[in-house]
């Protein structure tokens, strides 16, 4: 875990100096990263419009919505690693940006789910939009885990599912969905000899990876809880630790000073009374 967490840290720091030129640019226009966080916000509303349009209007064989809508997805990522660059690079950093940015986030998400999760029912998708649903719930669990724990004092950034990896993973199953569905075409279903029920469609493009969200992203939560749980042992372990030396320096301490004070009179003595050593 520490290795992929090292492997995600290279890939943003490697992402970050390919959209510098372009934040800077933002600085200078005189965005702010709210303004940035908000920007985010309404393409996710716009994302979920797609979704719920495309439920209402579309067919069933019909995925140009959501490749539009995982176009939306990805473009609308870009801002969360913009805000928080914005922030930084224009010294515009507040505790109450970073509390927005974390709202606002979750809002994203929500209507990003929410739309996702319209479309299947719409289109009967009924399995697939229960798995949209836990997806939802691991998504908002991985976050609330991380924010309560650091309200604890406990530090909790691990796992592999964090929102980046959601946004990136969700954005290009719809927009290969989308693909997938132009080439071989939208009503499109394998079959395999012996077994009753089709084992592949272009959904099955989207539904799969969110399936796979679904799992690990809860399993992302869980083990956050494990590690903070680890974290607070090693801190009461650290703190019984500083309480034993302390009182085993409170206890240790008269006897101590009487050495001192000893020590001091005996000094104290030959000052006063010095033996001739000649003697």
């Amino acid at each position: 875990m520490k290795r992929i967490n090292s492997y995600r840290t290279t890939l943003q720091l490697g992402i970050y100096k390919l959209i510098n030129p372009f934040v800077k640019g933002m600085i200078r226009l005189g965005l702010t990263p709210n303004t940035v966080t908000t920007i985010g916000l309404i393409l996710n509303i716009g994302v979920a419009f797609i979704f719920i349009f495309g439920g209402e209007e579309g067919n069933r064989g019909d995925f140009r919505y959501v490749f539009w809508a995982g176009a939306l997805i990805l473009f609308a990522g870009l801002f969360d690693m913009l805000d928080g660059q914005v922030a930084r690079l224009g010294n515009m950093s507040t505790t109450f940006g970073a509390l927005y940015d974390s709202v606002l986030d979750r809002y994203s998400e929500l209507f990003m789910f929410f739309g996702i999760c319209y479309y299947l029912v719409a289109h009967h998708y009924f399995i697939s939009s229960l798995f949209t649903f836990i997806a939802l719930i691991g998504s908002m669990m991985v976050s609330y885990t991380r924010a309560r724990a650091e309200g604890l004092g406990i530090e909790c950034k691990g796992g592999f599912m964090q929102r980046p990896e959601r946004v990136v993973l969700v954005g290009l199953a719809a927009v290969f969905c989308g693909i997938t569905a132009h080439f071989v075409g939208g009503n499109y279903k394998l079959f395999i000899k012996g077994i009753s029920f089709h084992i592949f469609e272009p959904m099955s493009v989207l539904t799969v990876p969110i399936t796979f969200l679904a799992i690990f992203s809860n399993v992302t939560a869980i083990q956050r809880l494990m590690d903070a749980k680890e974290s607070q042992r090693q801190k009461e372990i650290e703190m019984k630790e500083k309480e034993k030396l302390t009182v085993s320096l409170k206890r240790d301490a008269p006897a101590k000073a009487m050495a001192l004070l000893i020590l001091f009179s005996i000094l104290l003595l030959e000052f006063a009374f010095p033996i001739n050593r000649m003697a």
